[in-house]
């Protein structure tokens, strides 16, 4: 958000400072002096010329000139609480801050002129005239809310986009006969479902049927404003409504799904429930102009999908050519009303919308406003007025919308694209409706809402309702519109019928466009990762070079020189370095990267530096964007203190980009528990449920130091507990080179699964978590390390990963136990089975096996190693050596820390 946009703090808001009185001195000290008021009041007085043709001498009418200009601001600020918005109606039809009295005017004036503010156009009317024209605009079918926004510009569009259509939006006949058969699709393709597969469920979109109106009024104005994509993420109620009626998913498909058809030879299998599933598809509008629409699969956790959505669309923006406006795709979001305002991601992914790395040209979000949760009423589901208010933390605005009104839904719809394209900013259309059943069809909600319920069987839908109001205005008759049913339903129970005798083949879209090519299983067959020497000592060159006049920071520069004389020496490099010549190297092959997290720029240890600093000027250089003229882009963001909405944005990203290195960072790995819902839900099973690849990297800080319970521990054993059917990669790495070879791997294969790495924190600087350049140039990634020291008669064979390895090592050392062989597990999943067994093999059949690792024996790799490593050598002796199970991660005490580390060394090595 810009500086001058910044939303003011610690002033009285203007809507509690209503009263005549203390508007009428605002006003007079507004004339004589306009800037000793703050920006707020100046827009109000701004436009209004009150008093223009009122005699300069009679304060009074002046005064009461001031109480109409504050009666108009408070129905633009307020009218939305008159709204008839409310279907079932529960509306007000009055509020004391909208009465004539609360602005001490009345009766007598009601036919005397005044100024207007442009209201409708008009300069002046009376107060008759003002009042009615308040009315339609902002209290009918339609309550906006938008006067919260601070910039002025983005005020005075809405009020011109709104004012003049007085709230009764006007469609032609033609138009009008579509909505209705919008409607007729909606509620008649739900109720045949509900009369053939009795008993399923399905989360019917009843009471909520405008809500594919909408969407279509969306996808059929899309192209003619130059949006060339849509993304959409919505939760089940009503999702396969939105799949057949919008998105064109076969019915006949669907039935098949309903019939429990399977997909054996799917890839990754076909486990999920339909009301869960994405698709994909081609739109061409009335005018011929085609617009692509993607659903994206989403899971049981309704708003999780948000920031998913988000990332998929600002990939495919840079896939347009439009990493600027960022027009083309746009994201849309379908909410419940309970969602919306109880799942704390939503506000994450709000909070992104106008960040650099994250923004996606705003959304436009429709919240499906049931007035109850699962049975939960709105007074017990949150704290706030509706459902809606924590879209005003970024300044959207807001249209309540009677959903009964299907009218005012498409005027609304079409109104928040515009406002989209226009601000490129996030948009919510509150659709007012219900839920004529319960949570989902077998669910009784008379049992909680006997009253509210009531209301509702008794209730005509909203299809009924706009068929008689077309039918009284003479737009087609009711023979007519009950021939539009009859030909829907025989439509869908001539399908469903060929469907039993013959069902037709299921479709699967995950490898088509971008990821043709990229069906391939899991494979442990090696790919070339190296790099000829030549190009790694151009990015070295690169990565060291300070560009003329730039003045770096001391510490950087004297780091860039060792790693430079390293190089030049045949010397080693250490991990962070390691990365960012992959990174480069890549950049150079063609290959964008994408790296975000908090802090990611620097890196939380200091160890990465990818964004430079000028001493004297702040400016920024990336040293990976000047390495040469053709190569990749590399974007590096600091994210917002969030980890859910963050690597949900990144997986999202990744979706779209199977071409792209695209890595998440945690700043330790224990902050990866605040996006454990992505991690469960949409990373893990992507693969099995829905058949979506990903090649997402998760960077995840893990290695005890003393550092206390939360700074020591990645839960490593959470992501090797969700291993299964190769769906992800599980990674805890001893060496920059096997870094350097793992991150390139990731581009080399005709396939791609998300990567989780435990990245080093005490290795990034240790002497010994070294790597010889040549390694990088001849070498590739080696799921299991051999001892770098064999011995020539081992008694035991230690296994482990990650930091633990340094310390044996030095206890082997100072031990001076030449029996002992240390086997580094670097890939823990999936685990290469053959490569383990030669490494074994090399010893003698009755040396002792050990599982070494820093973890409490319930966490790390121990119960998730044990089970393999019994299994690849059945009848061998294993012994764990480690801390003692317990229910915190670590000791919150170095001395104790040191000693259980002590105590692991002397267990596994010495005794």
């Amino acid at each position: 958000m810009a500086e001058q946009d910044a939303p003011a703090r610690g002033r009285e808001p203007l809507s509690t400072a209503l009263s005549a009185q203390y508007l009428d001195a605002q006003y007079r000290q507004w004339q004589q002096d306009p800037a000793s008021l703050d920006g707020r009041w100046q827009a109000f007085f701004e436009g209004f010329e009150i008093g223009a043709a009122a005699p300069v001498a009679d304060p009074e009418c002046a005064a009461r000139q001031s109480r109409v200009a504050s009666l108009i601001y408070a129905y633009r600020s307020r009218g939305h609480l008159l709204a008839q918005v409310d279907p079932l109606g529960h509306n007000l039809q009055s509020h004391p801050e909208l009465e004539l009295a609360s602005f001490e005017l009345g009766e007598a004036d009601l036919d005397t002129q005044f100024d207007a503010g442009h209201l409708h156009g008009l300069q002046r009317a009376t107060l008759r005239e003002i009042v009615a024209l308040l009315r339609d605009i902002y209290c009918r079918a339609i309550g906006v809310e938008y006067i919260h926004i601070q910039e002025r510009r983005i005020r005075r569009w809405l009020q011109a986009q709104m004012e003049p259509v007085r709230n009764q939006p006007h469609y032609g006949a033609a138009q009008q006969r579509e909505m209705l058969a919008r409607l007729i699709d909606a509620e008649l393709f739900e109720t045949f479902l509900n009369s053939r597969y009795r008993g399923q469920k399905r989360f019917s979109l009843e009471g909520a049927e405008s809500l594919i109106a909408a969407i279509h009024a969306i996808v059929e104005q899309a192209p003619e404003v130059g949006v060339q994509e849509i993304v959409l993420g919505m939760s089940h109620r009503g999702r396969l409504n939105v799949l057949c009626n919008i998105l064109d998913k076969s019915y006949a498909e669907l039935f098949t799904e309903f019939e429990d058809s399977i997909l054996p030879d799917s890839p990754g299998g076909d486990s999920d429930v339909k009301y869960h599933k994405g698709f994909g598809a081609d739109h061409v509008n009335q005018q011929g102009h085609g617009v692509h629409l993607t659903l994206a699969a989403n899971p049981s956790h309704l708003e999780a999908v948000d920031p998913v959505v988000q990332g998929k669309a600002r990939a495919k923006q840079r896939q347009h050519n439009d990493s600027e406006h960022r027009r083309s795709v746009l994201p849309l979001l379908v909410h419940g009303d309970a969602a919306f305002a109880g799942q704390g991601i939503v506000a994450e992914t709000l909070n992104l919308s106008q960040l650099r790395g994250y923004h996606a040209g705003g959304s436009v979000h429709i919240v499906v406003n049931n007035q109850i949760g699962f049975t939960t009423l709105p007074q017990d589901a949150r704290s706030s007025a509706y459902a809606t208010d924590v879209a005003k933390m970024v300044e959207a605005p807001i249209f309540h919308v009677n959903g009964d009104d299907p009218e005012a839904v498409v005027f609304c719809s079409e109104l928040a694209l515009r406002f989209r394209q226009e601000f490129g900013r996030d948009v919510v259309i509150d659709l007012v409706c219900y839920r004529r059943h319960g949570h989902n069809e077998g669910d009784e909600p008379a049992f909680t809402q006997p009253v509210l319920y009531q209301e509702i069987q008794a209730r005509p839908s909203v299809r009924r309702l706009y068929t008689d109001r077309l039918v009284a205005a003479g737009v087609l008759d009711a023979a007519q519109a009950q021939a539009l049913a009859d030909q829907f339903k025989q439509r869908l129970q001539a399908l469903a019928d060929s469907v039993r005798q013959a069902a037709p083949l299921r479709t699967v879209q995950a490898y088509s466009g971008l990821w043709s090519g990229f069906d391939a299983p899991f494979s442990h067959s090696p790919v070339v990762t190296a790099v000829e020497p030549a190009l790694l000592h151009a990015v070295v060159r690169g990565l060291c070079t300070v560009p003329d006049g730039f003045k770096l920071n001391s510490k950087v520069l004297r780091q860039l020189k060792e790693r430079l004389a390293a190089v030049e020496t045949a010397g080693a490099i250490d991990w962070g370095f390691a990365e960012l010549l992959a990174f480069g190297t890549l950049l150079c092959e063609g290959t964008p990267v994408r790296l975000s997290g908090q802090d990611s720029e620097r890196g939380t240890f200091s160890q990465r530096h990818a964004v430079w600093r000028d001493m004297q000027t702040q400016q920024p250089h990336l040293p990976l964007n000047s390495l040469r003229a053709d190569q990749a882009h590399f974007c590096v963001y600091n994210s917002s203190l969030s980890e859910g909405a963050v690597l949900g944005f990144d997986y999202g990203y990744s979706l779209a980009e199977p071409r792209m290195l695209i890595l998440w960072e945690a700043q330790f790995g224990d902050f990866a528990n605040g996006a454990q819902v992505i991690i469960d839900q949409f990373i893990v099973p992507a693969l099995a449920k829905w058949q979506r690849a990903s090649g997402l990297v998760m960077l995840l800080p893990h290695g005890y130091e003393g550092q206390g319970p939360e700074h020591s521990n990645a839960y490593l054993e959470r992501y090797l507990q969700a291993c299964a059917d190769d769906n992800i990669q599980v990674c805890n790495l001893t060496t920059p080179g096997q870094y350097f070879h793992a991150l390139r791997r990731q581009l080399k294969r005709p396939f791609r699964r998300p990567l989780v790495v435990m990245t080093p924190k005490s290795l990034l600087r240790h002497k010994q978590a070294v790597s010889p350049i040549a390694e990088l140039s001849g070498g590739r990634f080696d799921e299991v390390l051999a001892d770098p020291t064999p011995p020539t008669a081992a008694r035991r064979i230690v296994l482990c990963s990650g930091k633990l390895f340094y310390d044996l090592d030095d206890g082997r050392r100072q031990g001076a136990r030449g029996d002992v062989a240390l086997l580094r597990i670097e890939q823990l999943y999936p685990l290469h089975d053959q490569r383990l067994r030669d490494v074994v093999g090399h010893y003698p059949a009755g040396a002792e096996l050990i599982w070494a690792q820093e973890e409490p024996q319930n966490r790390g790799g121990w119960t998730f190693m044990s089970r393999q490593l019994e299994r690849l050598f059945p009848g061998r002796p294993l012994r764990y050596v480690g801390r003692r199970p317990s229910a915190s991660p670590a000791t919150g005490s170095l001395r104790v820390h040191q000693q259980e580390q002590a105590a692991i060394v002397l267990q596994a090595i010495l005794e």
